[in-house]
Order: structure tokens, then C-alpha cells, then sequence
């Protein structure tokens, strides 16, 4: 007579991955909308690099997005590899690649996957009636790490009236939409050819979104083992031109 199955020998599903402690959250959050802001990475690059489509590999047109990205994986514990490419022929500029090691590919992905998710949660769930105002601070460090995000490695559309930042991502700008709100400004979001513009008004707003997503103060920390610095000096950056709406 066979034994029928307990349910002892059932396969049991994974356990959900355990929740990022705050301030890993938000270096998480940062790193992965700064992720969601750039483009796929080109394909002509030099030969000792990693293929283009291989994972854990970012672009940025501007060197204070890569350096941004390269002091939170340093504070998530994980190397990264910068080289600097100058291309143009009249104009200039610089293209900073970033890639992470094979063996440490993983765990980039799955942190930034973990400080996606949860920090969206945070965001778009808002605080609840009653939370505690360590939690309420959360929730306004990861607003500000958005705007921050998008202001560095976004495409810029500033004019006289607005400060605004085009993206390709509709999750990001949903994200961006919310931040604003919950940095006390209204946002707008308005659809274009193959991207989306998110923007605010000139004055106060544009006051508010720049002062809560400036820079902190830099700190003299080490490098993430194995990390690599090549980069061309003595020249001034152009950003490169990203497809207007």
C-alpha cells in the first residue's frame, strides 16, 4: 500500500528575500533609478572590455552620475570598473562605462532588484496613518534619491518656465511623479515620442526639487575591493546629445 504525500513532502517556494535595512535601501534605490535613467550601453567599445550586453554594465554622459553610482555600489560593498571613452569630432565628450566584475554580478543584481522593488513600495504605498517618523524620513530620503537620480543621469529639459527631465522608464516617472509629491511639489508628467517628461515649475518648486536632491557631502571612503579607475584628464566634458522627444 503506498503512502499517500504529507505535506511535509511538498516542494516548498523560496522564501522571500529578507527586506534591505534603511539605509541600504536607499543607496539601493539611488543606484537603481540611476540604472533606470541610462540608456543600453553602445557596442563599440575596447576590446578588453566585457560584451556590451553582458550584465552589470551602465553608461553615463556625465562624470558626476558614474562617480555618484560608483560611491553607492562602494557603500553596497560591491566593485565596479570605470573607463572613459572620448568620442566627437567638433564637440567633445566623454562616456563613462561602468561594469561589475563577473563573479560579483550577482549580488549587484539582486540588490538593485531588492532596493527597486522595496523602495518603489515605500514611495507609491506613501506612509501609513500612524507611521513613525523615522519611517516618514525614509520615505522622503528615497523622494529626494529619485529626483536626485534623474537630475544626474536623466535626459535635462530645462526652461524659463520649468525644470524638467525626460526619461524612457514609465515606472521611473511614476516614481518621479509621487516624489515630487512627497517633497510638497506638484509635478507634471507629459507623454513624448518614445519618452516621457516629467517637470515642475520654476521658483519655489524648482527651489524645493533642487535643494532636497543636492549631493551629500563627500566622504574620503575607500574603494570597493577590486575597483578601477581609467579616465582621460585635463579636458572638460561635454555631455553627450540623448534623442529629444
Amino acid at each position: 500500500m503506498t503512502r499517500e504525500p504529507a505535506l511535509l513532502d511538498r516542494p516548498r517556494s523560496p522564501a522571500p528575500p529578507s527586506p534591505l535595512d534603511w539605509l541600504t535601501l536607499g543607496d539601493a534605490f539611488e543606484a537603481a533609478c540611476l540604472l533606470r535613467c541610462t540608456p543600453p550601453p553602445t557596442a563599440a567599445r575596447p576590446s578588453a572590455a566585457p560584451p556590451a550586453h553582458a550584465p552589470g554594465v551602465v553608461e553615463f554622459n556625465r562624470e558626476d552620475a558614474a562617480q555618484r553610482m560608483r560611491q553607492l555600489l562602494a557603500r553596497l560593498d560591491i566593485p565596479v570598473t570605470h573607463e572613459v571613452a572620448v568620442g566627437g569630432l567638433r564637440r567633445r565628450y566623454e562616456l563613462h562605462r561602468l561594469w561589475v566584475p563577473r563573479e560579483h554580478q550577482g549580488a549587484y543584481t539582486r540588490m538593485l532588484d531588492a532596493g527597486w522593488r522595496q523602495g518603489r513600495r515605500e514611495l507609491l504605498g506613501g506612509p501609513l496613518p500612524g507611521a513613525s517618523p523615522a519611517r516618514r524620513r525614509l520615505v522622503t530620503r528615497l523622494a529626494a534619491a529619485a529626483w536626485r537620480s534623474a537630475l544626474l543621469a536623466a535626459g535635462r529639459h530645462v526652461r524659463r518656465h520649468i525644470l524638467g527631465v525626460r526619461l524612457t522608464d514609465r515606472e521611473l516617472a511614476a516614481v518621479l511623479i509621487r516624489s515630487a509629491a512627497v517633497l510638497d511639489v506638484p509635478a507634471r508628467l507629459r507623454p513624448g515620442t518614445g519618452c516621457f517628461l516629467v517637470s515642475v515649475a520654476d521658483g519655489p518648486d524648482r527651489a524645493r526639487i533642487l535643494s532636497s536632491a543636492a549631493l551629500e557631502p563627500a566622504r574620503a571612503a575607500a574603494p570597493a575591493r577590486g575597483a578601477a579607475l581609467t579616465s582621460a584628464r585635463g579636458a572638460v566634458a561635454v555631455p553627450a546629445r540623448r534623442p529629444a522627444c
